[in-house]
Order: C-alpha cells, then sequence, then structure tokens
C-alpha cells in the first residue's frame, strides 16, 4: 500500500523537523555558553552567550563576586597628612588631569584593587592587581555611559577581572578589554598615570592629595598580605596554567611598551644601568626616565620595609614635531635643544617648554611572565 503525502503536508513534516532542530541547537548553545562556575547566581545580568575568552581559562580567585570590594566613594587627605601613616619609599599611583593631582596607595590598593572616582570632570577606575603588579587608570566613560566597576572574584591568565556594575559584563584589568557579556570585544580608555614612590609624588605635587585610609572598612593597610610574592621562582600555578616564555625569569619586572603592533620589553635591571634611556619603538623616539627609591608593593610584610625597585616611565621625545635630546646634567633632566628641566612626570618644570608634558608612551610596569604572555611578539631590551 502506498501513502501518498501532498506538497503540503510535506512542508508541514519539514518545517516540524526543521523546527526541533533549531530549538536542539539553541539548547546545545545555552548550556555551552553557560560557565563552569557555582556562583551564576550572583550574575543574573551577564550575558554569557558574548565572549571572547574561554571558560575553561578562567579560575576562581577566592572571594567571589565584590569579596574584594571596590571603594565607590574615595575620601583625600593632603600631603602633610598622609605622611603620618604612609612612609616615603611606599608605592603609590599618580594621576593627574586638569591641574589635580592624586596618588592612591598600594598599601590601599592591595586590598581593595579598585577605586572609582571623578577627578575635575572625569570618571576613572584606579585599579591594581597584585598578582601581575599592574596598576593601571582608566576612563569609566565607555558608549555615552558612565560605567562603576567592581572586582568579581575571577581571575584571567593571573590577572583580575573586573565588571561594570550597569550590565555585569567582565572586563580585563591588563587590557581593559571586554571580554564576557554586552561589551564583549569593547575596549576602555588606558590614562597616563605612573607607579611612583610617595617622595617621588610629594616632590613633584606638594599641593597633591593621597588616598585617605578612612575608606569605610577595617583592613590592615600597610600589611602586605602577598609577603614574598615577588620573591618566587614563579607566580602562583593556580593562577597562571600556561607556559612561560623563558626569554626572561617570570618573576622579573619590565617597562611594558606597545606601540603600532610592536613591543618591547624593558627588565628594570638594565633600567638600572641607564637612568636615562633614549631608544625607538615603531619608529617613535622613546624616552625612559628611571629612579630609584620606592619600596616593592608585594615584599616585605610591611611595605615600608620592603626592598628597593625602579620607579620607570617611557615618553615620546617629540614635541609639536620638534624632536628632543635629554641629557642627565647633575642630576638632572636636561633637553639640549631648548635647555628645559623635565621631570620624572615627564613634565617641564624650569625653561622654554615650562609646563609642556611629554606623551606618555608605557602601559606600566609588571612582572615579565605577564606581560610576554599578553604580548608574546614582544621585544626584550638589552643593554650594552
Amino acid at each position: 500500500m502506498k501513502i501518498l503525502v501532498n506538497n503540503s503536508e510535506r512542508i508541514s513534516v519539514f518545517a516540524s523537523i526543521g523546527l526541533v532542530i533549531a530549538l536542539y541547537l539553541v539548547w546545545v548553545f545555552s548550556v555551552s555558553a553557560k560557565p563552569p562556575f557555582d556562583d551564576l547566581q550572583d550574575w543574573q545580568m551577564t550575558d554569557f552567550s558574548q565572549t571572547i575568552i574561554s571558560f575553561e581559562d578562567i579560575v576562581e580567585g577566592g572571594p567571589g563576586k565584590d569579596g574584594i570590594q571596590s571603594i565607590d566613594e574615595p575620601k583625600f587627605v593632603g600631603i602633610s597628612e598622609a605622611e603620618e601613616w604612609l612612609g616615603d619609599r611606599e608605592p603609590v599611583v599618580a594621576f593627574s588631569h586638569e591641574g589635580v593631582s592624586r596618588a592612591y596607595p598600594l598599601q590601599i590598593l592591595m586590598y581593595h584593587e579598585l577605586v572609582n572616582d571623578e577627578v575635575v570632570g572625569l570618571p576613572v577606575s584606579v585599579t591594581y592587581c597584585p598578582l601581575c603588579n599592574a596598576a593601571m587608570v582608566f576612563s569609566r566613560r565607555y558608549e555615552n555611559h558612565v560605567l562603576e566597576f567592581g572586582v568579581s572574584g575571577k581571575v584571567y591568565n593571573s590577572n583580575m577581572v573586573m565588571y561594570d556594575r550597569n550590565t555585569e559584563s567582565w572586563w580585563l584589568q591588563f587590557t581593559g578589554e571586554g571580554i564576557v557579556g554586552n561589551y564583549t570585544g569593547g575596549l576602555l580608555e588606558l590614562l597616563p598615570s605612573q607607579l611612583v614612590s610617595f617622595n617621588h609624588f610629594r616632590q613633584t605635587y606638594p599641593e597633591g592629595k593621597v588616598l585617605s585610609k578612612q575608606t569605610g572598612f577595617n583592613l590592615k593597610y600597610g600589611v602586605n598580605p602577598y609577603a614574598n610574592y615577588d620573591s618566587r621562582n614563579l607566580p602562583i600555578a593556580w593562577f597562571f596554567r600556561k607556559p612561560f616564555d623563558d626569554r626572561l625569569p617570570a618573576m622579573h619586572r619590565v617597562l611594558g611598551v606597545a606601540l603600532n603592533e610592536q613591543a618591547m620589553a624593558f627588565p628594570l635591571t638594565a633600567l638600572n644601568k641607564e637612568a636615562l634611556l633614549q631608544t625607538e619603538i615603531a619608529n617613535e623616539p622613546v624616552i625612559i626616565i628611571s629612579k630609584a627609591g620606592m619600596a616593592s608593593a608585594v615584599d616585605n610584610k610591611f611595605i615600608k620595609d620592603s626592598k628597593d625597585v625602579l620607579a620607570a616611565v617611557a615618553f615620546s621625545r617629540k614635541h609639536n614635531n620638534q624632536l628632543l635630546d635629554f641629557e642627565l646634567v647633575n642630576n638632572q633632566i636636561i633637553d639640549k635643544q631648548t635647555k628645559s628641566t623635565w621631570n620624572m612626570f615627564g613634565q617641564a618644570e624650569e625653561g622654554e617648554l615650562k609646563g609642556v608634558r611629554l606623551k606618555q608612551l608605557d602601559r606600566g610596569v609588571y612582572f615579565s611572565f605577564v606581560w610576554l604572555d599578553f604580548y608574546p611578539q614582544s621585544s626584550i631590551y638589552a643593554s650594552e
């Protein structure tokens, strides 16, 4: 017996099969899109279907979402008040905008990792990740929105994962890139900042302000919870599970510069021999200024007693299409063209160019393992 199926019935059968397949694929995708974490109930707003990373590469940092609490209403004190509790050599993140300069001590940032601030109308996030020694400042303006950031409790390749409280998208602190959620693929604007000693900041900005210890939290500011971390041969294996680039010891600090798809790592051990270094990267003339006198944040139990590490910053040597050549004269940085005197923040303090500020080019000072992981094509500077 033959069973005859007309065209409309045939179309109906195919449509039903197609619908079943489509629903199955949607189910498979939704299951595979969910990350393997136990705290998904804390991320109701996060769109996990949008991501540019493998969830398998993200690990739990210990405290969960907001377990490390950001500072959202920062208070500031003057230099003289900060001197009562902040050591001369202690590291601070220095940030200036429209003539206002602020210092964010790592002894505070170490416990919060993120400060949501506003400086003369500019909303910023000041961030620090102890695991990779990354201190960075980002604009909180993105796509006509002002974002507020928190600490997700997740870690990617030993780097803090931030999240914005607007959409609960996840952002990588090292790059400022959105990696999960609505803002996947987005990029926050990195703002010029410097990791320097409190004394360096105080000398240049005597009227500057310092983030207060009155944060609303009862924490042991000044005590380093990562004691002896930078004396390790390798970072903590739980947080970094990839092969290491063996061109440098993993825990050596480097100043990282990335320009026009070219990158270079300047080991602080090499810069220790050259307080003033002039070189070129991607056809851009560069000056690197380094100074001793800053304590490591992740060495001694008490930061003020930690070993000395260099503060280092890279700037363009061009100003208004004029190429400047620099030299050290009686321990002062002088450009040969105008005889102006410059400080380590790239500012001319005296002379014809007084008030001029050079364009900062570096992305910061990090442990080499993380810089070489994110910039595997990076060249490594070797002093002669």
